[in-house]
C-alpha cells in the first residue's frame, strides 16, 4: 500500500493488497446445489409464465427452473442454451430485476420474485465445469459467412450459423473476442476470466473462425466482405462516445468511462490502477454505476454521480442504483455539466441545476462545483465507422440491405442490453439461413 484513499490525485496502490481481492471478488456469489433446490422450489412453473415474455430471447423459465427442482441442472441449462448461447454471462449481467423477475408472479404477490437470473448461473456453470456443450455442427453447406464483431450479437450468429453448418469467420477489431463482456462490464459481475471461458465453450460447436485485430473500414471493407461471403453480419457495437460539450473536457483527468472500464477488465493487477481521490461520473446509465463504483473500490475517497435529469429517468435500474449506495456513491440529479475547471488538470466540475419542461432541460443560473480530480464521462455511446450505403437512422443502422444483416447494439430498434444483442444475432442466423438454403 503505497498511497491511501486520501493521497491527492491520482493515484494507484490506495487499499491494503487484501482489500482489492475483497473488493473485485464475485459481488453476486454462486447458488450451490441445495441453495438452488430451494430457490426453484419458489416457481410457480405458470403455464402462461410472464417471466418468458419479458425476456428477450424467450427462454422456457418454467420448465428449466423445474429441471433444477427435479436434480438435473445440466438439462437446465440446454434449454437456457437453446435460446440463448451467451446464457452464463447474462445471468451475471442482465437487469433480471426489469425484466423476468419484474414479470413474476412472486415479485406481484409478495414483493420477492424468483431468483430467475442467479438460477440461470447455477445451472450454465454445473453443465459448463462438466464440459458439456450440448449442440452439434449440422452437415456442412459449403455456405460462409463473414461475422463483423465478436460481441454478444456476433459470437450468438456466428454459433446458431454453425449449428447449420455454415463456416464463420468473425473479424474483430479488438485483441479479444467479446465485446462488452470482455471489455464493457464491471469486473465484479464476471470475474476469474469468465467472459473468455464462454467465449473458449460457444467456439466447441466448430467451424467458427476470430480474426482479431481487424476493422471495418481500416483493414476490412463491407465491398470485400460481400463478394467473398454468401453473407454478411454487422456486430459493430457502438465505438464512439458523446462528448460533454462542456468546456475545460479535455482537460487530464478527463476521460471516457468505457475506456477506464476497458482498462481495469483487462489488468492484470487492479492495485496498479490509478484513481483519483475525489471522483465525479456525468451519466445515469449502467456505465456510469459501473464505472463510479469500481472508483469507490480502487480507493477513490469521494465518488459521485451526477445526471441531469431525474432519478425515474435513470438508465440504470434501482437495484443498480442501490448498489452504487451502498458502495458510498453519492447521486445527484437535476443536474447539468457546465465547466470543468482547473490549471492544466481537472480540478472540480461546474454544475447548473436543470428543470424539464414541454420545450425539454432548462438550465437554471444557480450553479454549484464538486471537486474532481478524475472525471469519467458515460453519458452515451454513438455508432461510428458505418459502412457506406447502409440505411442509418437515430444514430443506428436500420434493417438488412442484400447480402447485409444487422444486430446488436448497432442495429435500430431494441434496447442496448446482452441478452438483447443474443436474440438479434441469433435471430439474424436463423433469417440468413433461411435465405441462404431457399437460393
Amino acid at each position: 500500500m503505497t498511497n491511501s484513499p486520501l493521497t491527492p490525485g491520482i493515484v494507484p496502490g490506495r487499499l491494503p493488497a487484501e482489500a482489492y481481492c475483497t473488493n473485485f471478488a464475485d459481488h453476486e456469489p454462486a447458488l450451490d446445489r441445495h441453495e438452488a433446490r430451494v430457490a426453484a422450489d419458489r416457481c410457480y412453473f405458470c403455464h402462461d409464465a410472464p417471466c418468458i415474455t419479458a425476456c428477450p430471447t424467450s427462454i422456457d423459465i418454467p420448465l428449466f427452473i423445474r429441471q433444477i427442482a427435479t436434480g438435473t441442472p445440466e438439462a437446465a441449462a440446454k434449454t437456457i442454451w437453446n435460446q440463448n448461447i451467451l446464457g452464463g454471462i447474462c445471468a451475471r449481467v442482465c437487469p433480471t430485476e426489469t425484466l423476468c423477475e419484474e414479470a413474476c408472479v412472486r415479485e406481484a404477490a409478495e414483493g420477492k420474485p424468483v431468483e430467475i437470473g442467479r438460477l440461470q448461473r447455477y445451472a450454465t456453470d454445473v453443465a459448463m465445469a462438466k464440459g458439456l456443450h450440448p449442440f452439434t455442427r449440422a452437415p456442412s453447406t459449403g455456405k460462409r459467412i463473414a461475422v463483423v464483431g465478436a460481441g454478444p450479437a456476433g459470437l450468438a450468429c456466428a454459433h446458431r450459423l454453425a449449428m447449420h453448418g455454415h463456416d464463420v469467420v468473425i473479424f474483430e477489431r479488438r485483441p479479444k473476442a467479446g465485446g462488452l463482456n470482455e471489455y464493457g462490464i464491471a469486473s465484479y459481475k464476471a470475474t476469474g476470466g469468465f467472459a473468455q471461458k464462454e467465449v473458449d465453450w460457444l467456439l466447441q460447436i466448430g467451424g467458427i473462425e476470430i480474426r482479431t485485430g481487424m476493422e471495418l473500414g481500416r483493414d476490412i471493407q463491407l465491398a470485400q466482405l460481400e463478394a467473398e461471403y454468401d453473407a454478411v453480419f454487422l456486430g459493430i457495437g457502438l465505438a464512439g462516445v458523446n462528448a460533454l460539450r462542456a468546456a475545460g473536457e479535455d482537460l487530464a483527468g478527463v476521460r471516457n468511462a468505457v475506456d477506464f472500464i476497458a482498462e481495469l477488465r483487462q489488468a492484470a493487477d487492479v492495485s496498479t490502477l490509478p484513481i483519483g481521490r475525489d471522483v465525479v461520473v456525468i451519466g445515469g446509465g449502467m456505465t456510469a454505476v459501473d464505472a463510479a463504483v469500481q472508483s469507490k473500490l480502487l480507493g477513490a475517497e469521494n465518488v459521485t454521480i451526477v445526471y441531469r435529469r431525474g432519478q425515474e429517468k435513470m438508465s440504470a435500474s434501482g437495484y443498480e442504483q442501490e448498489h452504487a449506495a451502498q458502495a458510498g456513491v453519492r447521486i445527484i440529479h437535476n443536474a447539468a455539466p457546465v465547466r470543468v475547471l482547473g490549471n492544466g488538470k481537472a480540478e472540480a466540475v461546474e454544475f447548473a441545476y436543470t428543470s424539464e419542461g414541454p420545450t425539454g432541460l432548462t438550465l437554471s443560473s444557480e450553479t454549484f462545483t464538486l471537486k474532481a480530480d478524475q472525471v469519467f464521462k458515460a453519458i452515451g455511446q454513438t455508432l461510428v465507422g458505418a459502412p457506406d450505403g447502409l440505411p442509418v437512422t437515430g444514430g443506428k443502422i436500420a434493417g438488412t440491405t442484400g447480402k447485409v444483416w444487422v444486430g446488436g447494439d448497432c442495429a435500430a430498434g431494441g434496447e442496448d442490453l446482452t441478452v438483447t444483442a443474443v436474440a438479434e444475432g441469433r435471430d439474424a442466423a436463423e433469417a440468413i439461413h433461411l435465405t441462404l438454403m431457399a437460393l
